[in-house]
């Protein structure tokens, strides 16, 4: 598993989806600070 080729791809849909970290954050009930890990390919939940 790449985990940065999937962090580009969260971050690449959740532009497209037109939401900012935060907002993305809160629809999933998660912390702007876990997505951020996310795309940077830091971590995975």
């Amino acid at each position: 598993m790449n985990c940065e080729k999937i962090g580009k791809f969260i971050a690449e849909s959740r532009k497209e989806a037109g939401l900012t970290q935060e907002q993305l954050a809160e629809k999933l009930g998660i912390s702007d600070r876990a997505v951020s890990k996310w795309e940077r390919g830091l971590k995975y939940a």
